[in-house]
């Protein structure tokens, strides 16, 4: 017995991820082309309606793209709150509303993993230039330290030049170790915001470094 329930556990397991088929609606149960006018009409509880009756097919779809559970949690509520912005684009002439939401749940999907790899790229690059970088940087010196020479002086002007919430953000990240999840609930600052602010910081430091590079 013991041994076939965990049969059973196994087999069942990969069917949170399947592209399920559209749920069958009750009788009197709005359309799904009703709640899209409602959404168009600014009415929350049809968006809350259609959330209830497609984030099962959504996040599968967008599992198949990003393969980890927090982010595509995440990204199904960015997704939403993209539909319910979106919704005057909809037009039932070009096609049925859940062909619009898993095209536009797809295009996220994709552009998040892209986001993602350019991201861990970028911290590569970002490791492997602070290793080439003087102490003064590697070890966050003083003041005093910084000062000296021209080169820490033009490396203080790229770090003083970034925003100081990406500085934050950075500083959080990489000397702290800190993981995005970390950084938000320190700060108080949501999580799309947290990984916007390490993106836009770490492009500004590379391709400030890369610059520095060449006048060294």
């Amino acid at each position: 017995m013991h041994r076939k329930a965990k049969k059973r556990a196994r087999v069942a397991k990969p069917t949170t991820r399947r592209f399920s088929a559209p749920p069958q609606l009750e009788p009197g149960a709005p359309t799904d082309l009703q709640l899209m006018h409602g959404i168009q009409a600014e009415d929350p509880d049809a968006l809350s309606l259609l959330y209830d009756r497609y984030n099962g097919i959504l996040k599968a779809l967008i599992l198949r793209v990003i393969h980890n559970e927090a982010e595509a949690d995440d990204l199904l509520q960015e997704i939403f709150m993209e539909i319910w912005n979106q919704a005057k684009n909809f037009s039932a002439q070009k096609g049925k509303p859940l062909g619009w939401m898993v095209t536009l749940a797809r295009r996220r999907a994709i552009d998040g993993l892209r986001k993602k790899q350019a991201y861990a790229r970028a911290e590569v690059r970002l490791q492997v230039e602070i290793e080439q970088q003087p102490d003064a940087w590697v070890h966050n010196a003083t003041e005093e330290e910084i000062v000296l020479g021209d080169t820490r002086a033009l490396l203080r002007k790229v770090i003083n030049a970034i925003p100081p919430a990406q500085q934050q953000a950075i500083d959080l990240a990489f000397f702290k170790g800190m993981s995005q999840r970390e950084i938000a609930a320190k700060t108080n600052t949501p999580l799309g915001t947290v990984k916007t602010r390490l993106e836009l910081g770490l492009k500004k430091i590379y391709d400030a470094l890369k610059e520095l590079k060449d006048e060294l």
